[in-house]
């Protein structure tokens, strides 16, 4: 993973973009982790009841404030973000300063106060994460689901700390990979990505759900992206949320911006 060295609204959107979801409506409730973990669940079990929590709505609009901890400095901002299941999800900052939009085809981004922008695949997020991503990867951390297909391999199960413990039976050796299912409602607890070899590692928590619509969602989030001595947390208030209301994805980036190029 690298951490790369962008100007800070883009690092705003980056990290936004990796961890944002819809939470926090005046009509939600808190969802209250009771079950207790039990030690006669199988994996498959585990896998079939996570399965089932899917999300199930269309569009949603939200406001998030997002706050970053980088090499002991501390940033924040607030944050638009729109989506349209399976297909856009789009972020703008105050004023319309910086803006992203992603479908699974493409990533875009631009930022008023740099004058640049962004127009490519997912390589951009790919690189600052450290793990190949693309649309369904990052629409799953954002619904708080397994970002891989559970039911591609076998899974090792076992109870940590009250959370269902899942690994593949054959752990990559160049890629770790862990997740911590809630007993309450099997969305993730936590996912869990080591790269020992380049001593990378990418957490992403989910400290509390909410009821929306009858959807459980991810309340309170905080990631963690490590590369040896660099370290970037993240942690998110969600504030207002609507479902399922008409939204509008608008997007064009500004003539005489200078283009970011991954080489």
């Amino acid at each position: 993973m690298r951490l790369i060295k962008f100007h800070t609204g883009f690092k705003l959107m980056l990290s936004l973009f990796l961890v944002v979801f819809l939470v926090g409506c005046k009509s939600a409730k808190s969802v209250i982790a009771s079950g207790e973990a039990s030690e006669k669940l199988s994996a498959k079990q585990v896998i079939r009841q996570h399965q089932k929590t899917q999300t199930d709505f269309k569009t949603f609009q939200a406001k998030v404030k997002i706050d970053i901890i980088q090499n002991q400095k501390e940033q924040g901002s607030t944050f638009n973000m729109r989506m349209e299941k399976d297909k856009v999800i789009w972020l703008s900052a105050k004023l319309g300063l910086a803006r992203m939009m992603i479908t699974p085809e493409r990533v875009r981004f631009y930022n008023k106060l740099d004058n640049e922008y962004f127009d490519g695949d997912y390589k951009l997020l790919s690189d600052f994460v450290g793990v190949e991503l693309d649309f369904n990867k990052v629409q799953n951390i954002l619904l708080g689901q397994a970002i891989y297909n559970l039911k591609e391999e076998p899974h090792n199960v076992s109870v940590n700390n009250n959370s269902y413990a899942l690994q593949p039976k054959d752990q990559n050796v160049l890629l770790e990979l862990f997740y911590l299912v809630n007993p309450s409602h099997f969305k993730m607890d936590s996912l869990q990505l080591f790269q020992q070899l380049k001593k990378r590692m990418l957490q992403v928590d989910y400290a509390s759900y909410q009821e929306v619509k009858k959807q459980i969602l991810p309340q309170n989030i905080r990631i963690v992206a490590v590369e040896e001595s660099d370290e970037v947390a993240i942690t998110m208030e969600f504030k207002s949320v609507s479902l399922n209301e008409e939204v509008r994805f608008p997007f064009r980036i500004p003539s005489g911006y200078k283009e970011i190029v991954i080489r």
